[in-house]
């Protein structure tokens, strides 16, 4: 009787395990982490745990956690859903410092559920009201970085912000998410085309381009890229059928905007599938477009504070990269594109051992400006108004080939010094989470499953 008892509080014990380790899953996933960083903190909370890796299976999908612990007599498993995704960088830091923290200060079970939850319930960095106005000035850099006048910038800030807000009222009163996504760019470009008739811009037209930009799945796109380079082929698909989804969903407001627009100015439609985003300022003014864009976007992933600097500056390294190599070395946006996100990915893999986090909190909101969005939705709106005249289909397919090739290399310039960083220190960080492991076990506080 007495083993029994036993037998049934090791499995109580047990279960307690695997549900912490799926709750901190669960919060590197609806962050909006990619899947190998998903697996690398598991693992290391797994090691805190007492829990075997050699008997330990995870599999990590979208919307659902699974965990399976099985020797040659037991198998245990257990499932978290994962339902609320969200961008937050800052719980992506907090997460990964938990885990090493927990092995090297010896935290009780009771203590490190007590961590988990401050992280999971701690206020975002931002107000809403300053992440509206940031993801504002996010869409008028990137205006400004297509080429429009200060006048048009401020227009944009203005529509974005008032598209932002309005985005999170309708998630607020449980409309779809992908709904809410076409109503707040529907509302953003309607208001955009205020500019033409204020007559104060040189440049109307640009806000047009900018001002729904704040939806475009920068995170997802590039967590894409990494997770089937990683060979996380199901979620990678998953989060790519998300995009997808999220364009389209974009793409649909803008066009009933344009629709609207149709009846005042017949030739709307050629103004925003052909109106030129080549600036023509100089680097310091594309100095000052990036980093506003990339303070604003990271501010909407809500980078700690104390980045902010750090990211502006990515983002200024990345886009005056772009620039110089795409207009004056003549060799295109694409390979313009993997250059600046090579060379900011590269300075931030030495960059995260000054600043203690990891290493998508300064590559991703600095590379984000790069992103092509007006070029994805340009290829969506060109097919729904296809009439079947020649050369209608390969301008759509010239855009959605063109950026979708710019995004991989974007991704690419940000994957590959990681990966290859990852794989250099992989062997000591082993190390010292072995080292680590066997100075607890001398402690005397190892837990075993």
């Amino acid at each position: 009787m007495i083993k029994q008892t036993e037998t049934k509080q090791e499995i109580l014990l047990l279960r307690r395990k695997l549900d912490l380790l799926l709750r901190t899953g669960e919060l590197l996933v609806e962050s909006a982490a990619d899947t190998n960083r998903i697996m690398r903190n598991m693992l290391r909370v797994a090691a805190y745990l007492g829990l075997p890796e050699e008997n330990l299976h995870i599999d990590v999908s979208y919307t659902m956690l699974s965990v399976n612990l099985s020797d040659n007599s037991h198998s245990y498993s257990k499932y978290q859903k994962c339902e609320h995704h969200n961008i937050d960088m800052t719980v992506l830091s907090a997460v990964s410092k938990l885990s090493w923290r927990a092995i090297r200060e010896d935290y009780s079970l009771e203590k490190y559920e007590q961590e988990l939850e401050r992280i999971k319930n701690k206020p975002r960095n931002y107000v809403p009201m300053v992440v509206a106005i940031g993801a504002g000035f996010a869409c008028g850099g990137f205006c400004k970085l297509f080429g429009c006048d200060w006048i048009a910038f401020l227009f944009t800030s203005i529509c974005a912000f008032i598209g932002f807000r309005s985005r999170a009222y309708c998630l607020k009163f449980g409309i779809n998410i992908y709904m809410s996504i076409a109503i707040s760019s529907f509302i953003a470009t309607c208001l955009s085309y205020l500019t033409i008739y204020t007559g104060w811009s040189a440049t109307p037209y640009h806000p047009l381009l900018a001002c729904a930009l704040f939806i475009v799945p920068g995170v997802p796109l590039i967590n894409f890229v990494d997770d089937m380079i990683d060979n996380y082929l199901t979620l990678g698909i998953t989060r790519a059928a998300n995009t997808i989804m999220i364009l389209g969903a974009m793409t649909l407001g803008i066009y009933f905007a344009l629709q609207i627009f149709k009846i005042h100015d017949i030739n709307i439609d050629k103004q925003f599938s052909e109106l030129s985003m080549v600036p023509h300022d100089p680097y310091s003014i594309y100095a000052i477009a990036a980093a506003i864009a990339a303070i604003g976007f990271s501010i909407i992933f809500n980078i700690p504070r104390r980045l902010l600097w750090v990211v502006a500056l990515g983002g200024i390294i990345a886009v005056c990269t772009r620039n110089f190599v795409n207009f004056e070395l003549g060799y295109g946006p694409i390979i313009g594109s993997f250059a600046g996100s090579l060379v900011v990915s590269l300075i931030a893999v030495r960059a995260v051992h000054w600043f203690h986090v990891p290493n998508h909190l300064l590559t991703i909101p600095s590379v984000i400006p790069m992103i092509p969005g007006v070029l994805m939705y340009r290829s969506f709106i060109a097919l729904v108004n296809m009439h079947g005249v020649v050369g209608e289909l390969t301008e759509a397919f010239f855009n959605g080939i063109h950026s979708a090739l710019i995004i991989f290399f974007i991704s690419l310039g940000v994957v590959i010094p990681d990966i290859l960083a990852r794989r250099y220190i992989a062997k000591d960080r082993q190390k010292a989470l072995l080292k680590e492991l066997e100075l607890r076990k001398e402690r005397g506080k190892f837990i075993e499953w």
